[in-house]
């Protein structure tokens, strides 16, 4: 069926698995659409990572600042990465497979290795029964409350909005892809993405040290991976640590109804939306993740009940670095403050 010709009046009480059937014929990745993607993203990261190197090395130290969009450029091209991880930004599975590896170098993302982590955060996305591989850590109140004081100041301090958003990123792109610490049972194939992508970042990185010296390199460096990153975690986070998502124990859990109400349809101003390449439409993506990022928008548009569910805007996200614990009696997440409360 031509997406054009798909029809909008649908019954707005549809559950996961009946939408899953209507938004089917959005699966069509476009190829041409893929490659211009690709240009209007990697053409003005070059560019004005360029165009910083050639400020820095003569002296202009206002320069640094455009690490900033430089940063917001490569974050999108993490997006398209992520989609290649999902074979729904191209037709052809090794046009996927090979773009989300290249592209995997310049963000430091060993693609095969991330791929397959990610593919068990869908896949289990929302059960608290199977929590721990490509998500963020989520106590239950009741977990918490069982933890010693040295667990729960753990917990504490791993949900500090400076170790999510600061720490945390760089943790994991400058060391943990580094390194596929803990999934040797795995075989030697995430050796092998982790490495490749160090050993191709080594290459591309040596003739620009080279050409701007090691400190203006990683001085321009670093804080473009760091936005990127940084951004990048707070748009997974947000994107299902908000107050009304939903988490179900294995036998009242469906993958379907949690993609639908687990995941926020995080409403961005245009602007962010584009460089973030849709990714805040997100239980639209969890519930159908082969519908590539650019044809999202024309889904809202054609299903405009789709808007409002779990719709999170950027003031209301604000909020969401204080909601720490899954509350199962108000199925809800809560505050630290809220869980004292209610522990008085």
């Amino acid at each position: 069926m031509n997406i054009e010709t798909i029809p909008t009046a649908v019954d707005q009480t549809l559950t996961g698995r009946a939408w899953m059937k209507v938004l089917a014929p959005y699966q069509v990745a476009s190829n041409l659409r893929g490659a211009i993607e690709i240009a209007i993203t990697l053409v003005p990261f070059m560019s004005l990572w360029a165009l910083t190197a050639v400020l820095v090395t003569h002296g202009y130290t206002f320069g640094y600042l455009l690490t900033i969009p430089t940063g917001l450029f490569l974050l999108r091209l993490f997006m398209v990465q992520h989609d290649c991880g999902h074979s729904s930004f191209f037709s052809s599975s090794l046009a996927n497979n090979w773009t989300g590896r290249i592209i995997g170098v310049l963000t430091l993302t060993p693609f095969d290795f991330w791929k397959h982590n990610h593919a068990l955060h869908h896949a289990g996305s929302g059960n608290l029964d199977h929590r721990g591989v490509g998500d963020v850590s989520t106590l239950t109140l009741r977990e918490y409350r069982e933890k010693s004081k040295g667990g729960r100041f753990a917990y504490r301090l791993y949900r500090n909005p400076f170790v999510m958003f600061g720490i945390g990123p760089a943790y994991l792109f400058l060391l943990k892809h580094r390194l596929p610490i803990g999934r040797m049972r795995r075989g030697l194939k995430p050796w092998v993405s982790t490495m490749g992508t160090n050993l191709a970042a080594v290459v591309i990185a040596a003739p620009l040290i080279w050409l701007v010296g090691w400190q203006a390199f990683f001085l321009i460096q670093l804080p473009v991976t760091l936005v990127a990153a940084s951004v990048g975690v707070w748009l997974f986070y947000v994107q299902h640590q908000y107050e009304d998502t939903s988490w179900e124990h294995t036998n009242s859990w469906n993958r379907q109804e949690a993609a639908l109400h687990g995941s926020s349809h995080y409403d961005l101003p245009g602007v962010l939306r584009w460089f973030t390449a849709n990714i805040g439409i997100h239980h639209i993506h969890h519930l159908c993740s082969r519908i590539p990022y650019y044809s999202l928008t024309k889904i809202l548009r054609d299903f405009p009940e789709l808007r409002d569910i779990s719709r999170l805007t950027l003031v209301e996200s604000l909020r969401c670095p204080k909601l720490t614990l899954w509350d199962e009696a108000q199925g809800r997440l809560i505050s630290f403050r809220e869980a004292r409360a209610l522990a008085a």
